[in-house]
């Protein structure tokens, strides 16, 4: 059985020989979850950022003048919807995988004040043309426009905490004014 002296407990606490594996191996681990984290973060912002675009450029789309004896249906929509399919497919993303907002936007038409629902010929992307934006004070309508609104999902990937596998559903949404001209 080995016996430690006082000279002897000083001098092994002393020795450094080997302590850099022993650093290592508690650095190492949190390092790399650090690393995945911020890779899988970034990636959640980036498709952020891409579907808030798309929707940003639906809704411009949209609220563009069109030529009302050109098409049949909904050319306010059909404009909507492609510009937010066209930039989620530039992002590299599946617009299969797009779908409608859990809460549909509360919005009021233009032009009979009633409750105005997504356009019913798009299922992805609830798309509300010419709705009011800014009502007035006295209950008229103020600045009408155009909404689009969608979500997205995500799923995370960091194995060790609650986040793992876990799917979230990223929500895009704007609005922007009609042009009259």
């Amino acid at each position: 059985m080995l016996k430690f002296t006082g000279k002897k407990l000083q001098r092994l606490g002393r020795e450094t020989r080997a302590s850099e594996i022993a650093e290592a191996a508690l650095v190492l681990p949190l390092m790399f979850m650090t690393l995945l984290g911020i890779f899988w973060f970034g990636q959640a912002f980036r498709i952020y950022g891409t579907i808030t675009h798309a929707a940003r450029e639906g809704a411009r789309a949209g609220a563009a003048p069109v030529c009302t004896s050109c098409a049949a249906g909904n050319p306010v929509a059909q404009n909507a919807y492609n510009a937010v399919h066209t930039a989620l497919a530039v992002g590299k993303l599946d617009v299969a995988r797009a779908s409608h907002p859990s809460t549909t936007p509360n919005l009021i038409s233009c032009v009979d004040g009633s409750a105005k629902a997504c356009d019913s010929n798009f299922s992805k992307v609830c798309i509300q043309a010419n709705v009011q934006l800014s009502p007035t004070a006295s209950g008229g309508t103020g600045v009408c426009g155009v909404s689009v609104s969608f979500q997205y999902p995500y799923q995370f990937w960091f194995p060790g905490t609650s986040l793992n596998k876990q799917l979230i559903q990223l929500q895009a949404a704007a609005r922007v004014r009609m042009e009259t001209q």
